[in-house]
This record gives structure tokens, C-alpha cells and sequence, in this order.
């Protein structure tokens, strides 16, 4: 007769993800309490798959790179003098504007909570099974930019236009040629009314050719974007202002000693 660990092996050369240790305390489990063949294939089945998508939520975490940030149990909501808490609440709780393709704008001045936000909509977003993307608008640029050939590039858009979520910080802090712009325009047109994407800026959208001078998409651009749009303004001084960090302390100069 096979021991449960031949068994466990067997099941993990089979495919199984769950670890040997869980695997051997369901097969004792069983053997202790005379499970029936279906109620044990009940219980494997329930620990494979609990596997698979702790697993599968942390390969999608990794993927989205959204960094360290406060959650929503963390924000006060008091600092800023406006902002529509229960849009907010409302997009990040029942995510359906991830189904219906819309996109969402947080706009405000720098330090207000805008990244912060839009992280906590990522994570809500990959708690919920999608596919999510966390990048600065700089750093998404200088990506696609470096591509030395058009298949690399279009390799590369991908990672941009085929997550569930995308979001895209700080528009508007830093000039973009209009190369850039195109490529902007590139997403948001591919991801247009079938995926959704968070951007975050300090700017109106009136504003947004100020730093794509001479793009000629902007206005189509901006066009795309805004059509099925949830716009979250937050008027609220700089947290970094309200809080400030300690001052780096400075090193007190010594005499060097003669030799």
C-alpha cells in the first residue's frame, strides 16, 4: 500500500501546485475522518485552487509593479477641502467601470493623494482577478522610446494596452515630444471603450498640449480619453507640506588630527 508520501509525490508530479505539506495533512485528514472518494476529491480540488490563485494574485501583483503605498484604511479623507469621497468609493468597490471600459482622472496639485488613489484601485482591481499596470508617464515613455525596431515596439505597447487596468502617473510634471504623444495616443485609442485607464495630473484638460507642444493627436487624444471619463478633482494642500520629513541630519565637522 502507497504511503501518503508516494501519494503527495504523485500528485505533485501530476501538476499539483499545493505544497507537499498540505498535500499529506489532507491524506491524513482523510484517512482520519473515512472521507468518502468525493469528499476527498472535494478538499483536493478546494486546496489546489486556493493555490492556484494565491499563486495567480501574486504573479498579477508583481506584474502590475504598483509599488508601496498607504491603503484606503491609512487615507484621511478630512485633508482635502474637495474631493468626491463616495465616486471614489463607489469605482473602487464595485469596479464597474473596469467592465464597461471607462477610464477614471484624478486631477489636483502634487502631494494631494492622487498616486495613492489610483494605487488603491489597482489593488482593489487585482483583489478582484484583473490585470493591472502601474507606470509614470516618464517611465512608460522612456520604455516604448528605447524599442530599436518597430515588432519590438509593438511587442512592448502590449504591455501597455492588454492589462484590465492600466494606470498612468504624473501627467503633466514633465515636457513630451511628439513622438510621445503618439504614443500616448496609441494606447489610449487601442484601449479605447474595451479597457480602462486611471491617469492622474495637475492639469485641466485644456492644459494637457502645454507639455506635447506641437503633438497633433492632443485634441483626439484627449478626445478618446474623456468620453466615458470619471473625473475625481481633489482640491487639498501638499500632504508633504502638512507633514514634513525630519531633516537629514548634517555631519559635524572635526578638525582632522596632525600627524
Amino acid at each position: 500500500m502507497p504511503s501518503s508520501n508516494d501519494v503527495t509525490e504523485l500528485l505533485r508530479s501530476l501538476g499539483f501546485r499545493a505544497s507537499k505539506e498540505a498535500l499529506r495533512a489532507l491524506l491524513e485528514e482523510a484517512t482520519k475522518s473515512r472521507l468518502s472518494p468525493v469528499q476527498f476529491a472535494e478538499k483536493l480540488s478546494e486546496l489546489e485552487r486556493r493555490e492556484r490563485d494565491t499563486r495567480n494574485l501574486a504573479a498579477r501583483t508583481k506584474a502590475a509593479a504598483l509599488g508601496t503605498f498607504k491603503t484606503l484604511d491609512r487615507f484621511d479623507w478630512n485633508h482635502p477641502r474637495t474631493i468626491d469621497r463616495d465616486l471614489y468609493e463607489r469605482l473602487a468597490t464595485s469596479l464597474d467601470f473596469l467592465d464597461a471600459g471607462h477610464n477614471v482622472l484624478l486631477r489636483g496639485q502634487s502631494g494631494v493623494g492622487k498616486t495613492t488613489l489610483a494605487q488603491n484601485f489597482g489593488l482593489a482591481a487585482l483583489t478582484q482577478g484583473y490585470t493591472v499596470r502601474f507606470t509614470t508617464l516618464a517611465l512608460c515613455m522612456a520604455d516604448l522610446l528605447k524599442q530599436e525596431s518597430v515588432p519590438a515596439l509593438e511587442r512592448r505597447l502590449r504591455r501597455y494596452t492588454r492589462v484590465d487596468l492600466l494606470i498612468c502617473d504624473e501627467l503633466g510634471y514633465l515636457p513630451f515630444d511628439s513622438r510621445s504623444a503618439d504614443l500616448l495616443y496609441n494606447i489610449i485609442t487601442r484601449r479605447h471603450e474595451t479597457r480602462s485607464t486611471v491617469i492622474t495630473t495637475n492639469l485641466a484638460f485644456k492644459q494637457w498640449g502645454t507639455i506635447f507642444p506641437g503633438a497633433a493627436c492632443i485634441g483626439a487624444l484627449i478626445d478618446r480619453f474623456s468620453q466615458d471619463c470619471h473625473v475625481i478633482d481633489i482640491d487639498a494642500d501638499s500632504w508633504r507640506q502638512k507633514n514634513p520629513r525630519d531633516p537629514v541630519p548634517k555631519p559635524t565637522p572635526t578638525k582632522r588630527k596632525r600627524r
